[in-house]
This record gives C-alpha cells, structure tokens and sequence, in this order.
C-alpha cells in the first residue's frame, strides 16, 4: 500500500458535494512518512520535499515534508493563461496553410494550464493514526511547455539511459543542424526527418570504424538519438543531438564482443563528416522531390557549410 488515490476531478467533485470530504486511502503513520515525500516526487503532482526537523523548521535528516509548487503563480502560467487563446485565434486568421497551430502543440499548451491545479484532479494520501493528509495534483507529463514536467521526465531519462543502456565506455555527444530551407521539410514530413537521421548516423558509424584501430568492415556502433524542434530563442530549429558510443563494438574469434575505442577525431575530420552529411542529405532532398537539383548544386556551392554544422567537440 502506498497509501494514493487517484481522483478524476469529475468523480472527486460528486463525492465532495456528497460527503464533504475527498475519497483517501489510510495507511499507518510510518509508511505515510516514508512514503509519500517519493510518490510526490516521481507520481502525479510534481511538488518537491524537504527534509525537516520536527518542531524547529531546519532541513535534517528524516522523512521530507511535501511542498506542493504552485504553477499559477508563475509568469509562465500567467502569460499561456491570458493569451493562448488570442494567440490561437490570430494564428488562424488569413493563414493558407491548413493547419498553422498543430493539434499537438495547442493540446500541449491546454494540458499545461491543468498541470499541478488541484481543481483539475488530485490524488490524496491520509496517515490514519494521526490524521495528516496531502492532497497531490495531477502533472500534465507534457513534453514541450511544462518546466516541471519537463525538469522531471529530463532526470529520469538521464537516469535511465546512464544507469541502464550506456556501457561503461567513452561518450560523445554529435550535434546536427541544417540549413534554414530544409527545416520546413524535417517540421511537417516524419519521413525526411528520419532519412536525415539515419544519414547522419550512418556517416557518424562510417567515420568511427575509419577512426577505431583494430576494427573491422563488420563493426557496428551504439548511439541514442535525441530530436530538438527549437532554439534556445524558442525559434522552430528542429536538429539532432546524438549520444554515441566513441567507439565501435566486434565479435572477436571466439564469439565475445570486443570494443574498438576510436582515436584521433580531429576537428578536421569531424569537417569531413558535415561535408559527407551536406551532399548525401542534398541528394535525398533531391530523390524526394524537395529540391531541384540546381538549387541542391547552388547549395552544395555555398561556404562555411552552406547552413550545416555537425559538432562533435564534447566526449564524456
């Protein structure tokens, strides 16, 4: 038991007019204690907890108080609340395109002005020996708006991927980003966003084998791939961050995996894979139709990368 009920504020609201009270789960003064400062801090409100001394108000070592956090406070919440619907409305007006405000996106911004507001549904926790309640709000668990939300699915996914899928080996973090005229395609099109992806990876595993001594035609890499659709302006730039395995993973003779840890990837080397990236994406934007082949020659002609960059300066 760890002593939560989830309440659904349609069901939550009856029983209050009906008894006066919220619906509770009860449970013994030690397990309330222990456990609810964790079910806040991963289940449903996104609050935080503070370890408290009793009777003195100082942080100490014992079971955390719950602090709910209070998202209507903030400017955030202020600003969505007054405008999302001016926004909505202006973006549609005299727009050509059919849909100017994906559903996703205005979905996003509606679940984020019910995210940790308890008229929007809670759950409620009781310790039946001395009576102490909290009522915990429901999180959005969105991806795009909610800083809380957002805070907490970015712990735990690190948390994941380094306590579970990396292997104790070299990181490196490989960053790509296209020219300005592609990203309208990479926006709207799945398709060529993940023929970019897989172009880039595979030139990234190219480039590893070439840079692994030992390795051979067969070696394969390891790598997780992270899709950003903005800037740190909020401007739509969709680019990819990649964390791969420096280095490349082979049978040996006998059958066990064998790691090729790669050496000397140079900024020099590190400009040929852009370059390699730059025309094989150029190409498919032509195969698919989304590029006349002069536009995609004038763009390979351009300097400084004509609107590509791959960084692959930072290794953990």
């Amino acid at each position: 038991m760890t002593g939560v009920l989830a309440i659904p504020i349609r069901h939550a609201q009856a029983v209050i007019e009906k008894s006066g009270e919220a619906p509770s789960v009860t449970v013994s003064h030690d397990r309330y204690r222990r456990y609810i400062p964790a079910i806040v801090g991963v289940a449903r409100g996104g609050g935080s907890t503070r370890r408290v001394s009793p009777g003195r108000g100082r942080a100490a070592d014992g079971p955390g108080v719950y602090r709910p956090r209070r998202p209507a406070e903030t400017v955030l919440y202020r600003v969505v609340q007054q405008h999302l619907e001016t926004y909505l409305a202006r973006a549609r007006e005299g727009c050509l395109d059919a849909d100017p405000v994906p559903g996703f996106v205005e979905r996003e911004l509606r679940r984020y002005l019910a995210c940790g507001i308890l008229a929007h549904g809670f759950a409620r926790a009781r310790c039946s020996e001395y009576g102490h309640d909290v009522l915990i709000a429901f999180s959005c668990k969105g991806r795009g708006v909610c800083p809380s939300c957002n805070t907490r699915r970015m712990v735990q996914t690190a948390a994941h991927r380094v306590e579970q899928v990396f292997p104790r080996q070299p990181v490196r973090q490989w960053v790509l980003s296209v020219p300005k005229r592609l990203r309208y395609f990479l926006h709207h099109d799945p398709a060529v966003l993940s023929a970019v992806l897989h172009i880039f990876l595979r030139v990234v595993e190219q480039r590893l084998r070439q840079s692994s001594p030992g390795a051979g035609p067969r070696a394969r890499f390891a790598a997780v791939s992270f899709l950003h659709r903005f800037g740190s302006a909020l401007n739509p730039h969709v680019h990819f961050h990649c964390c791969v395995i420096d280095g490349v993973f082979q049978p040996d003779a006998e059958g066990r995996l064998c790691f090729h840890e790669a050496v000397g990837l140079t900024p020099e080397r590190i400009a040929k894979v852009q370059e390699q990236v730059r025309r094989r994406v150029l190409r498919a934007c032509v195969h698919r139709g989304l590029l006349a082949p002069e536009a995609a020659r004038n763009m390979r002609a351009w300097e400084g990368g004509g609107g590509f960059s791959v960084d692959g300066s930072i290794r953990v």
